[in-house]
């Protein structure tokens, strides 16, 4: 066989052997992907139904058990949420509500790459603007009153506990439909001084509900704080380090958050810091949350953890935001709570 023969037939051989192994990964995903979409024994009653963000006393989220509903936004009646959920039409991966405004993060498995976009929507569920993502969806959250939305994406890496990666988080006004592509526009203020380093990456946004006041994680030089923003005044200031995902409490004096417990880890344990004394609580819950925690009310928060031996599954769990008590199981298969 001459030189030229040989370095054909490696190259065709090459080609051969990664299309096959392409094929049955793809075969793989495909069928994973359907053992997930068929019902399991055991499972919570899921029926189609209409589903509307002005319903009162209902708790929404994103359906993970398995069957074809999986994936969808559904609701539960907040006293009662063991009961049979209501599943829309609408599918994400991430999802949150407010006041009648509601934002959807979708992935769509693509041949050459996914397809990422959000959708806001109205109190009906319809989509009234999309907007394409530069990244795979990671947090997603409405301002109290629904006049803003903001979602973070990781345009590089897929989680925070990645060695590297980049996000970016956008806040969109819903009534002048004016975009904020990156919090990475604004002045930052750390430590009292101005600001300025290419590293910066922000997530997790939580809103204030005055219209202006927004609370967001800020991470640079492998520190992350606690940062408080102005909307109008297109600005960030630092407050406390060691700070992830905050959520901000109904009545605005606290923030939920994750706490790295091991540098450059995927360990975080949840807190609540008050505002008004920096004063941090740890909460009851002893597994790693990796999650922005909503509040249900102002007494308790809610969090997503991964289930046992099931690839993107997961349950929702509550615990009081005092420190006190244990941990509680709120609903199986379900993650992205919004109460209504």
């Amino acid at each position: 066989m001459t030189s030229l023969r040989r370095r054909l037939f490696i190259l065709v051989t090459g080609v051969l052997i990664l299309a096959g192994v392409g094929t049955g990964v793809v075969l793989h995903a495909a069928d994973r992907a359907d053992r997930a979409n068929r019902s399991q024994p055991g499972g919570p009653a899921v029926s189609t139904g209409k589903l509307t963000l002005d319903q009162k006393s209902r708790l929404t989220f994103v359906n993970a058990a398995a069957g074809p509903h999986r994936t969808a936004v559904a609701s539960v009646p907040s006293t009662d949420p063991g009961a049979g959920r209501t599943a829309s039409d609408l599918k994400c991966a991430r999802f949150y509500a407010a006041a009648g405004t509601g934002v959807c993060l979708q992935s769509v498995p693509g041949v050459l790459k996914q397809s990422n976009r959000a959708l806001l929507l109205d109190a009906n569920l319809r989509t009234l603007r999309t907007y394409p993502l530069a990244g795979t969806p990671s947090r997603a959250r409405v301002s109290p009153d629904g006049r803003f939305v903001a979602w973070t994406v990781f345009v590089s890496g897929e989680s925070y506990a990645s060695a590297f990666f980049s996000t970016r988080t956008s806040i969109l006004d819903t009534r002048t439909m004016r975009l904020t592509p990156s919090l990475e526009t604004f002045s930052i203020t750390l430590d009292g001084k101005p600001y300025r380093a290419s590293d910066v990456n922000f997530w997790g946004v939580t809103f204030a509900s005055d219209d202006d006041t927004f609370y967001a994680t800020l991470n640079t030089a492998n520190k992350t704080y606690l940062v408080r923003g102005s909307l109008s005044g297109h600005k960030v200031t630092t407050l406390v380090e060691n700070v992830e995902c905050p959520s901000l409490s109904p009545d605005g004096t606290r923030v939920a958050f994750k706490k790295r417990v091991l540098s450059r880890t995927a360990l975080w344990h949840e807190y609540v810091l008050d505002l008004g004394t920096l004063k941090e609580t740890a909460l009851a819950e002893r597994h790693s949350v990796d999650d922005q925690a909503t509040w249900l009310d102002n007494d308790t928060v809610a969090y997503a953890l991964p289930t046992d031996g099931e690839i993107g599954g997961s349950d929702l769990w509550t615990v009081p935001a005092n420190g006190t008590g244990s941990p509680r199981l709120l609903i199986t298969g379900a993650s992205s709570p919004a109460p209504l």
